[in-house]
């Protein structure tokens, strides 16, 4: 059976186990005294900035040389396999955010608290009056708040797809039907984390190179997640898991793993094999497996994760948004960088844009 030990936590224990004890490649993750989940690694300060911004910043004479001094090793509050920051539930918000300061403020020169939300409707109230106090505690405390990454989110307020797909315009219905004709070259199954085919590791390794190809043509590279944390996740039958599982003619081309928490099914880990994905529009068709399997087991919602907001948006998703709160342990570059922190704020602007 699933639990859950943070607030915040829409994810098993089990995979905040799993992020522990197997961090992505270059990371190092532990827990603080008070149980706060937090890990440590070299962060281009530039993940997130919007890409024309970033093409223009390395045009800059000498880009090659003091771009590097833009990649400080930095410590983060949070865990990079849960949509919100985990917060051990006992705690009241300020003396939380002293115990993060006091711990790890003059061990790193930027020190980030990820993914705080901002009025959850995923979450419950006091959870998002827990997260509102903290935010305020770590402005008193001098962090500074960027703005984070729109999670997307579908109510499951429909009867049919078909319910679904009659809320989205003329000209999207159309493209969308027309992309899905191609599941009917598809074999999808539904699979429970745990089952014996994942006990053999070449099954496990054909799901981390899926997984890889995703990441490599993705937009945003920060955390590489492991083949063992990929074997640990998939062998654990605790974590109340299932996996999606699409063929065409016998081979495997793309997966989503996901997560059944009380009302909400959590799309967590997606692999593709290219060109075979984009050929057969498995995104698009792994949508609608996704609500239909939502539909099915009587689910509230579909969490369907922080990338691709505009195509999200398309498809019928509303956005719930975060703020990470950023401390400089240096006053002077923390005073040059305020200036700047809209660079880094693009979710927004993508979906509220009517385009």
């Amino acid at each position: 059976m699933q639990t859950m030990r943070y607030m915040n936590q829409l994810e098993p224990d089990a995979l905040v186990d799993a992020f522990e004890r197997y961090p992505p490649q270059d990371f190092l993750a532990w827990t603080l005294a008070d149980s706060t989940p937090v890990f440590s690694t070299e962060f281009d300060l530039l993940t997130t900035v919007q890409p024309g911004v970033y093409r223009n910043i390395a045009r800059l004479p000498l880009f090659n040389w003091w771009g590097e001094w833009l990649k400080p090793y930095t410590g983060f509050v949070g865990t990079t396999v849960s949509e919100y920051v985990l917060v051990p539930s006992d705690i009241p918000a300020q003396t939380w955010i002293g115990n993060i300061k006091r711990s790890l403020a003059d061990k790193y020169s930027f020190l980030i608290i990820k993914d705080l939300p901002q009025a959850s409707p995923l979450l419950s109230p006091e959870e998002n009056q827990r997260a509102a106090a903290a935010i305020a505690a770590a402005q008193q405390a001098g962090f500074v708040m960027v703005e984070g990454q729109a999670l997307a989110w579908v109510p499951i307020d429909f009867s049919s797809i078909e319910e679904y797909l009659e809320r989205l315009s003329k000209g999207t219905r159309k493209s969308l039907r027309r992309k899905l004709k191609a599941r009917e070259n598809l074999a999808i199954s539904v699979v429970a984390i745990g089952d014996d085919c994942f006990n053999e590791d070449a099954i496990v390794a054909e799901f981390y190179r899926l997984y890889l190809n995703v990441f490599e043509q993705s937009d945003i590279h920060f955390d590489i997640l492991t083949s063992e944390f990929f074997k640990s996740v998939l062998r654990d039958r605790r974590n109340g898991g299932v996996v999606m599982l699409y063929r065409h003619a016998g081979e495997l081309i793309g997966y989503n793993i996901c997560f059944v928490m009380g009302n909400k099914l959590i799309d967590k880990f997606v692999g593709f094999k290219y060109p075979a994905a984009r050929e057969h529009n498995l995104y698009f068709i792994s949508w609608f497996v996704n609500l239909q399997y939502a539909l099915d087991h009587k689910l509230a919602y579909y969490v369907a994760g922080w990338t691709d907001p505009e195509v999200k948006k398309s498809l019928g998703a509303q956005f719930t948004f975060t703020s990470h709160a950023v401390h400089v342990r240096n006053p002077l570059v923390r005073n040059m960088l305020k200036p700047f922190k809209a660079l880094f704020e693009r979710d927004t602007r993508i979906i509220s844009s009517p385009h």
